[in-house]
């Protein structure tokens, strides 16, 4: 059994990779620029309340990070 998986995953590392890897993405440019002003947005906290950007507007400066995986257990 272990040699036939072995064998499975061996043929399989010679396949063509997909050619969606070979054609280069196209990203539309950004409709933001450094120094714009930020569109208003609202997403909810860790507590599952809404918090909306203009809500700190002329009192805070706002970070927004994302953490790729975090909670997921990925």
């Amino acid at each position: 059994m272990n040699k036939m998986l072995l064998a499975l995953l061996l043929a399989a590392s010679f396949l063509p990779a997909s050619r969606a890897a070979d054609k280069p993405s196209e990203t539309p440019p950004p409709k933001i620029k450094v120094g714009d002003m930020a569109p208003d947005f609202t997403l909810q906290d860790q507590n599952g309340n809404k918090v909306s950007l203009h809500d700190f507007r002329g009192k805070k400066n706002v970070a927004l990070a994302f953490y790729i995986f975090a909670f997921t257990g990925g």
